[in-house]
């Protein structure tokens, strides 16, 4: 748009410049048809009529002469106006166009700097009313409106969560009493037991769902120095048992104090526990993890890599969406609620980091977490 708003506006300061100098040469062009008579040049009395005839028209070629030379300087003198004309056309046309979309930059600018974590944010464009600043108030409310929407959407989800846990809570204790009765038959056990895993598995999609919404509630309220390399350290030490059930082959890179930020301790233990959980779930029997933590610049990096069949790079995008799962080439997905990327990508986001998620060309997939680096404080000496 800058671009046409600066051919427009030369296009007219040239249109103007071309049509006063057209003006100018026109009226400067005319023909002398009648010469007065020149200083010490006057016919004497006694001189032939053909002597002063002659001297007229020699008179009337030289000035002919000198209107010509005149006619031609002056086209030549316009034509290096034009030219000079373009050129500052041009820059004046720039010029103005900036002028005009300068307060359309900003509000671009600032348009961009909100996103779905910092809807709180609001143009706030100030000056007198007009097309800018309308649209500048017509983006504000629907900033506003979408906030009230997030929001609502946050609250119903983690108020869902709560309430069901009561009854979640009361049909495990019916369970136990069921299946603690003596007269208790050998179906009703069983059944018992099918039941109580569905109810752990709603028990834990409840858990996942309210973590989903803490994290995407905003920026973390508690805030700590974390380790990155010991939480994965903790976080497999946890899932010995089953990695050591599925031989899995672990391989580590987590070297301590290098990989250090600083949020939500709980938040960011989860973040690594779902990353490893996914790592070591969805994998095949025999096959290997690899994990490695590290700082590049001012981020710190946590990749986990785990093998298996080839990926759809279109499908492994939407992993990072609630309760998305890839199909029967990855073994374990019926056991997962589709929510443990969803929270990765939430908790990453609200520390002002980001998860990327790639399908290795030698098959299975790599799971990269960059959040901010900040060191750990220097301990004071006595």
């Amino acid at each position: 748009m800058g671009l046409r708003f600066t051919l427009l506006y030369g296009v007219v300061f040239l249109m103007s410049g071309i049509g006063l100098l057209v003006l100018a040469y026109l009226f400067s062009g005319g023909k002398v048809t009648s010469v007065a008579p020149v200083p010490g040049q006057q016919p004497t009395a006694d001189g032939s009529l053909t002597e002063a005839r002659q001297r007229i028209h020699d008179l009337q070629a030289q000035l002919a002469e000198v209107n010509a030379q005149h006619s031609r300087q002056m086209l030549v003198g316009s034509l290096l106006a034009l030219v000079v004309l373009a050129a500052v056309s041009l820059l004046v046309g720039r010029a103005l166009a900036r002028r005009v979309l300068r307060p359309l930059r900003l509000i671009t600018a600032a348009t961009r700097r909100i996103s779905a974590d910092n809807l709180d944010q609001r143009l706030a464009v100030s000056g007198p009313t007009d097309e800018v600043k309308d649209l500048a108030d017509t983006i504000d409310g629907l900033l506003e409106r979408l906030e009230t929407s997030f929001a609502a959407q946050r609250r119903f989800a983690a108020n869902a969560s709560h309430e069901l846990r009561t009854p979640l809570a009361t049909i495990r204790a019916s369970l136990d009493v069921a299946v603690a009765k003596p007269d208790a038959a050998g179906q009703t056990v069983a059944l018992a037991d099918r039941l109580r895993t569905q109810v752990d598995r709603m028990d834990r999609l409840l858990d996942g769902l309210l973590v989903l919404a803490r994290a995407q509630h905003g920026t973390p309220c508690d805030s700590a120095h974390v380790d990155v390399a010991e939480l994965v350290v903790q976080a497999l030490a946890d899932r010995a048992t089953e990695i050591s059930a599925k031989q899995l082959s672990v391989t580590g890179d987590l070297p301590r104090g290098v990989g250090t930020t600083r949020g939500d301790a709980a938040l960011l233990s989860r973040l690594v526990e779902n990353v490893v959980d996914n790592a070591v779930t969805h994998n095949e029997a025999g096959g290997w993890v690899r994990v490695a933590t590290s700082r590049e610049g001012v981020a710190v990096r946590l990749v986990v890599q785990t093998g298996g069949g080839v990926l759809d790079q279109r499908d492994v995008d939407r992993l990072a969406q609630p309760f998305q799962r890839l199909g029967a080439d990855r073994t374990g997905s019926e056991h997962g609620a589709g929510l443990g990327l969803s929270i990765v990508a939430a908790i990453a986001a609200a520390h002002g980091g980001r998860l990327d998620l790639r399908a290795r060309p030698q098959g299975g997939l790599q799971v990269s977490i960059a959040l901010p680096f900040v060191a750990l404080p220097v301990p004071a000496t006595a």
